[in-house]
Protein backbone atom coordinates (compact mmCIF):
# COMPACT_ATOMS: atom_id res chain seq x y z
CA UNK A 1 0.00 0.00 0.00
CA UNK A 2 1.38 3.28 -0.62
CA UNK A 3 0.01 7.16 -0.74
CA UNK A 4 1.09 9.11 -2.92
CA UNK A 5 1.38 12.69 -2.22
CA UNK A 6 0.69 15.14 -5.27
CA UNK A 7 1.28 18.52 -3.19
CA UNK A 8 4.24 19.77 -5.81
CA UNK A 9 1.20 19.03 -8.29
CA UNK A 10 -1.51 21.67 -6.77
CA UNK A 11 1.50 23.91 -5.55
CA UNK A 12 2.41 24.41 -9.33
CA UNK A 13 -1.54 24.50 -10.30
CA UNK A 14 -1.90 27.62 -8.08
CA UNK A 15 1.28 29.04 -8.91
CA UNK A 16 2.32 29.27 -5.34
CA UNK A 17 5.54 28.79 -3.37
CA UNK A 18 6.15 26.16 -0.70
CA UNK A 19 7.28 28.82 1.27
CA UNK A 20 4.36 30.82 1.02
CA UNK A 21 1.98 27.93 1.80
CA UNK A 22 4.06 27.06 4.70
CA UNK A 23 3.26 30.64 6.11
CA UNK A 24 -0.32 30.82 5.52
CA UNK A 25 -0.77 27.46 7.20
CA UNK A 26 1.33 27.95 10.21
CA UNK A 27 3.73 25.14 9.77
CA UNK A 28 7.52 25.30 8.87
CA UNK A 29 8.97 24.87 5.61
CA UNK A 30 10.71 21.65 6.77
CA UNK A 31 7.51 19.85 7.78
CA UNK A 32 6.01 20.61 4.65
CA UNK A 33 9.09 19.61 2.53
CA UNK A 34 8.86 16.29 4.55
CA UNK A 35 5.25 16.16 3.53
CA UNK A 36 6.09 17.05 -0.28
CA UNK A 37 8.54 14.42 -0.52
CA UNK A 38 6.19 11.39 1.07
CA UNK A 39 8.53 10.68 3.79
CA UNK A 40 5.77 12.01 6.31
CA UNK A 41 3.98 8.85 8.26
CA UNK A 42 0.74 10.76 9.22
CA UNK A 43 -1.18 14.37 8.57
CA UNK A 44 -3.37 15.96 10.92
CA UNK A 45 -6.92 16.56 9.44
CA UNK A 46 -6.77 20.36 10.71
CA UNK A 47 -3.15 20.48 8.53
CA UNK A 48 -4.70 19.12 5.46
CA UNK A 49 -7.81 21.34 5.93
CA UNK A 50 -5.77 24.22 6.30
CA UNK A 51 -3.95 22.92 2.69
CA UNK A 52 -7.19 22.21 1.27
CA UNK A 53 -8.25 25.57 2.22
CA UNK A 54 -5.88 27.52 0.68
CA UNK A 55 -4.95 25.78 -2.64
CA UNK A 56 -8.80 25.42 -2.90
CA UNK A 57 -8.79 21.52 -3.46
CA UNK A 58 -9.85 18.79 -1.57
CA UNK A 59 -7.91 16.30 -0.52
CA UNK A 60 -8.58 13.53 -3.09
CA UNK A 61 -5.98 16.46 -5.34
CA UNK A 62 -3.38 15.85 -2.72
CA UNK A 63 -3.53 12.53 -1.77
CA UNK A 64 -3.85 9.50 -3.71
CA UNK A 65 -3.77 5.94 -3.53
CA UNK A 66 -2.02 3.13 -4.82
CA UNK A 67 -1.81 -0.43 -4.31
Amino acid sequence: MKIIVNLDVMLAKRKMSSGALAEQIGITQANLSILKTGKAKAIRFSTLEKICEALQCQPGDILKYEK
